[in-house]
């Protein structure tokens, strides 16, 4: 009986390391529920440059959305990709808010499609908040505000 106890504790701590870490769990206040958001293990590369990549996955959807990190010289743009809508959200140490992609972006395939995207929630989110925003806030922020950008 030890044994099977010591091999499920073994296989959920491999299970959990090897999916990711959880950082946060919350509510997006939506119709897609409760969101997790996972730090992947793996950066991802992007216009040849490796960028720190967040998961998030909604309880009531089966939409994996993957938040990569681009630092620039003053500010942090956050690449927003998902099967239904990409767009960037800007850090610039002034506000925090959500943006069209950069044509740097274009040549890559990542294009923010003006039929997936709701232009009302797309102009209320242009500043969700003031001052500089660090990686951990900008993710909830995200993971909270996105699927309302989401066109019905």
């Amino acid at each position: 009986m030890k044994r099977f106890i010591v091999g499920l504790v073994l296989l959920a701590a491999f299970s959990t390391f090897s999916f990711g870490k959880v950082i946060i769990r919350g509510n997006s206040n939506t119709p897609l529920g409760m969101f997790t958001i996972e730090l992947s293990d793996k950066p991802v590369m992007l216009a040849g440059e490796e960028m720190k990549c967040y998961l998030i996955n909604y309880e009531n959807s089966p939409m994996q959305v993957k938040i990569l990190v681009d630092k620039e010289k003053n500010c942090k743009n956050y690449v927003v990709i998902s099967d239904e809508l990409s767009v960037m959200y800007t850090c610039n140490g002034k506000f925090f808010g959500v943006n069209r992609l950069d044509s740097r972006y274009n040549s890559l395939g990542l294009v923010t499609c003006d039929e997936k995207l709701d232009r009302s929630d797309y102009f209320h989110q242009k500043v969700i908040s003031t001052g500089p925003t660090e990686d951990f806030d900008a993710t909830l922020l995200i993971a909270s505000y996105f699927p309302a950008l989401i066109a019905e």
